[in-house]
């Protein structure tokens, strides 16, 4: 089973853990994922691989806090073990000569973003990253994804850290005054891709996005994670997880994302109360 090496907290709320993976740290690349148990009842859990060390043989993995599936993932500590780990899965980030790429990250979507600004810096392109949250206590690998990027811009919905602004701003103004932009990705929330393959359509400028739709298995077998982009039906595992921001249906990945709402909100209270009793009969 995958081991546990490090594991602290980087945001509020966002965990980051460091796991023994050699075989996925061997092939894995920017825009690649894995899927995760925290149990053998456990969700399979998509993550995106934020990090990767071959030489060591680690992949480095962050995770929002939210559901009991994530609950569980944070739960677990240095020293412990994963009950799966499957992957590298999806196809990994085209990384291409573009001249100079805006990178977008929305929240957590600073994990992923990160490996895919560092290949394309490598690659010798221009990077100018935007990076957003609601807030500065939802800010984190702010000095790392500077490190790889030729300007780096912070921006918080409420003025608390960098500037006070949405994501799509800076964007707008880039757009505006640098023709030499040859591609942009954004990863974020659902709602913040959209908005920015919208701030990029009248240009008709290269968005990519990055879906993280509900997925079971991660190889096309059940198709929950399917998506509409243009006229085609495709899988975000298999055909995925980075689409063209354009052909995107918003409409129907938004939606797909709310469906099962009432039940995990079900599964999180059931997960409280039992961990709540374990801890009083703990205490008595």
């Amino acid at each position: 089973m995958p081991l546990i090496l490090r594991k602290h907290q980087l945001a509020h709320g966002i965990e980051e853990m460091v796991v023994d993976a050699p075989q996925v740290a061997a092939k894995a690349e920017a825009g690649h994922f894995v899927i995760v148990m925290a149990d053998e009842r456990g969700e399979r859990v998509p993550l995106t691989v934020a990090d990767y060390d071959r030489q060591a043989g680690t992949i480095t993995l962050v995770l929002m806090v939210l559901g009991t599936s994530s609950r569980k993932l944070a739960g677990l500590r240095a020293g412990d073990n994963l009950h799966a780990l499957i992957g590298p899965l999806g196809h990994p980030s085209p990384i291409a000569e573009y001249g100079t790429v805006v990178v977008v990250a929305g929240g957590v979507g600073t994990a992923p973003i990160y490996p895919i600004a560092r290949s394309l810096h490598e690659r010798g392109n221009r990077i100018i990253s935007i990076q957003g949250a609601r807030n500065a206590e939802l800010v984190f690998w702010r000095e790392k994804l500077a490190a790889v990027s030729d300007c780096h811009i912070l921006v918080t919905d409420d003025g608390s850290a960098g500037q006070r602004a949405l994501v799509t701003e800076p964007l707008r103004e880039l757009l505006r005054t640098d023709p030499s932009i040859g591609c942009v990705y954004a990863i974020g929330p659902a709602p913040m891709m959209r908005a920015c393959a919208e701030t990029t359509r009248p240009q008709a400028t290269r968005t990519i996005v990055s879906l993280n739709t509900i997925m079971v298995d991660g190889t096309g077998m059940c198709g929950g994670c399917r998506v509409r982009v243009g006229d085609r039906t495709l899988f975000t595992c298999v055909d995925g997880p980075e689409f063209d921001g354009h052909l995107v249906d918003w409409d129907s990945v938004l939606a797909r994302q709310r469906i099962y709402h009432a039940e995990e909100r079900c599964s999180l209270n059931r997960y409280v109360d039992e961990a709540r009793k374990l801890e009083e009969s703990q205490r008595a």
